[in-house]
């Protein structure tokens, strides 16, 4: 029984009451602007490309509805964006219901716009729904123009709020909708600075998705290294054919034809293109209304059982399985496969962690059975091609019962298990996972400094002798073979293989909510950093997606002149030093970690308060596949030109 007062409420200081007054309605757009997160997933990077691609998603929403043809993204000089499409044009005449304009509803009313009337669009892309009001609120400026029935019409809003009604300037000719906006710097507080590579690949990715229709991507910023503006278009007229054939492009090719589908079941339209390579990895792409569904989702369920039903009922009526002594499991009909499969939902339910798995049950069936349709008569026409896929599965289920010993083996050393940890680590005091980080760190040498130069409490040191092994281009039984990769899993305290899905990571005794590659600022370095990111990629792809991994960035430079000391990080850091400490200034370039001492490396690298760490994160799945398999594979010219393309960004050492 409790002993408070019972007027324990009326004896409280005046404010700490809760009446009416304590309550808040936001306005409009002031709750985009109170919490962006809600509304763009967060306020970094990705948050600011997330602008883009709501005002894209607009155009290509007319594109799908039959009524545009051509879109037009320009980053210009001040880092605004500009969004031009040739539809019917955002309708301008006046909403009896909201007293104003429809063009002031769609930017400034929430969850207002034509693709909640399904009489204006069958399906439509977006994630949240929010739209280009969602754009307008976090802009310190945007001007919409419309052209719309011979006239241009102009309306200019302020963070969300209009600046005046819409008014009429002039006449046109064509038709469409030029959306142009500034980001917030107050929102968006990392940077307002878009990156052409991102809304690049992004571009590229809808083009495939949505055949015929054209998209162009202009940089006008100046580019004091650059010979030209950057321009791409991107047109696809085979889609998801092309979109397979672009991801595989580095990849040896098993069979020589796609298998290719486009067809509605159950009223929901599936389009799917899939392609066997010789690689060991499984590489399944899965997009709805054009959301990249990350998590996967019914559409992917049923992809996945009408692919492995189709195949081993082929693979046994053939007598291709009869000399296999053991069975065959879902993911060896899927090793070596490259696929996207995209479907477009009238009523999409997104669940799961980030909103990107697809909930809608009737997909499930609808995908199957397409799948096993196609592929049905695919096996039945190409025979030889049915061989080759088959042997590939009895390759692959013979490697993953080896692969299951060395899975074991990991698994028995695993800290859960109460066996030991990897004798080269230094673990840390503190067993709270949300508080500890690991350093991956090259080689034995810098590992002792970092052990050396730690916090204890926290901070567990892995030292990783040389460069571990090249997962792109190993069986998993060689993989989990490896002792440098068996002791990153046991630090770890993750382990692969569960009763459901043999391959799915299982991440529930992870040890460390930080891991952190640290490696040589050297060629070298940088190489071991990619093989370390490409097996994180491949095998610990969730550690990835939940925000994980993270790139040390240790200094290139100590400029020093007498007692004064100024670390450099880029070439630009050396210059201003040695202006700053003036004549007589002399540097140190530092090649290795082990040139530098434990106080220093725990100044520059380690320490929380003056540290710099690179999350990774992946922007695009599918481009991130391509550029692991283009970079860690075998063919040379695609990684030449890669590098050569790219080797303003870096710098190499002699």
């Amino acid at each position: 029984m409790s002993t408070e007062p019972q007027d324990a409420a009326i004896t409280q200081p005046l404010e700490n009451s809760y009446s009416a007054e304590n309550i808040q309605v936001l306005e409009g757009l002031e709750a985009v602007r109170k919490r962006p997160s809600m509304y763009i997933g967060d306020t970094g990077v990705r948050g600011l490309h997330h602008l883009v691609y709501e005002v894209v998603d607009n155009s290509i929403d007319e594109a799908l509805a039959g009524h545009c043809s051509d879109i037009e993204v320009v980053i210009l000089q001040d880092n605004s964006i500009r969004v031009r499409d040739n539809g019917r044009g955002i309708p301008v005449d006046f909403h009896e219901k909201e007293k104003k304009s429809a063009l002031e509803v769609v930017l400034t009313v929430l969850h207002a716009g034509g693709k909640f009337d399904k009489g204006s669009y069958k399906v439509s892309g977006g994630l949240h729904g929010v739209g280009v009001s969602c754009v307008n609120a976090l802009s310190t400026h945007l001007r919409a123009e419309i052209h719309r029935d011979g006239k241009v019409y102009v309306q200019e809003f302020a963070q969300g709020k209009p600046l005046g009604d819409v008014r009429t300037e002039g006449t046109c000719d064509d038709r469409g909708t030029i959306i142009t906006f500034k980001p917030d710097p107050t929102i968006f507080t990392a940077s307002v600075e878009y990156n052409f590579d991102i809304l690049q690949s992004r571009l590229r990715e809808l083009a495939f998705l949505n055949k015929g229709i054209r998209l162009m991507l202009r940089d006008e910023r100046i580019q004091e290294d650059a010979e030209a503006i950057r321009d791409e278009a991107f047109y696809s007229e085979r889609g998801l054919l092309e979109f397979v054939d672009y991801l595989d492009a580095t990849r040896e090719k098993l069979i020589d034809k796609a298998i290719y589908l486009e067809t509605e079941k159950a009223g929901v339209p599936v389009e799917i293109a899939m392609h066997y390579n010789t690689s060991f990895t499984e590489n399944v792409h899965s997009y709805v209304n054009n959301i990249n569904t990350i998590e996967g989702g019914t559409h992917l369920a049923g992809f996945r059982r009408g692919l492995t039903r189709t195949l081993k009922a082929y693979a046994d009526k053939s007598g291709l399985l009869a000399k296999l002594k053991f069975d065959i499991s879902g993911d060896d009909f899927r090793e070596g496969l490259t696929a996207v499969i995209s479907v477009k939902v009238a009523e999409p339910q997104f669940e799961g962690q980030t909103k990107t798995k697809l909930g809608n049950s009737e997909v499930m069936g609808a995908v199957d059975n397409a799948v096993s349709e196609a592929l049905g008569n695919f096996l039945e026409e190409n025979p030889r091609e049915a061989k080759q896929i088959v042997d590939k599965v009895i390759l692959a289920a013979t490697a993953r019962h080896a692969a299951r010993k060395a899975r074991e083996l990991v698994q028995r050393k695993n800290v859960l298990s109460g066996a030991g940890l990897p004798g080269k680590l230094a673990d840390c005091a503190d067993k709270d996972p949300s508080v500890c980080e690991i350093f991956l760190v090259e080689g034995d040498s810098a590992g002792g400094t970092a052990k050396q130069g730690r916090n204890r409490a926290y901070q567990a040191i892995l030292p990783l002798r040389g460069k571990i092994l090249n997962v792109e281009k190993a069986m998993e039984h060689k993989i989990l073979d490896s002792e440098e990769i068996r002791n990153i899993f046991t630090a770890l305290g993750v382990h692969i293989g569960t009763e459901e899905d043999s391959k799915a990571l299982n991440t529930s005794g992870l040890r460390y909510h930080k891991i952190v590659i640290m490696t040589d600022a050297d060629v070298d370095g940088s190489h071991i950093t990619t093989l370390i990111m490409t097996f994180f990629f491949r095998y610990m792809n969730d550690l990835i997606r939940n925000g994980h991994l993270y790139i040390a960035t240790p200094p290139l430079y100590l400029v020093k002149k007498g007692k004064q000391e100024i670390y450099c990080w880029t070439e630009e850091d050396r210059l201003a030093a040695h202006e700053k400490l003036g004549k007589g200034a002399h540097q140190q370039r530092y090649k290795g970690l082990g040139e530098m001492n434990a106080e220093q490396l725990w100044a520059t690298t380690m320490n929380p308060d003056t540290r710099t760490l690179r999350k990774v994160s992946i922007d695009s799945a599918a481009e991130a596949d391509r550029i692991f398999s283009m970079l860690m594979g075998d063919d040379v010219p695609p990684r030449r030109e890669f590098i050569e393309r790219n080797a303003r960004y870096a710098r190499i050492d002699a």
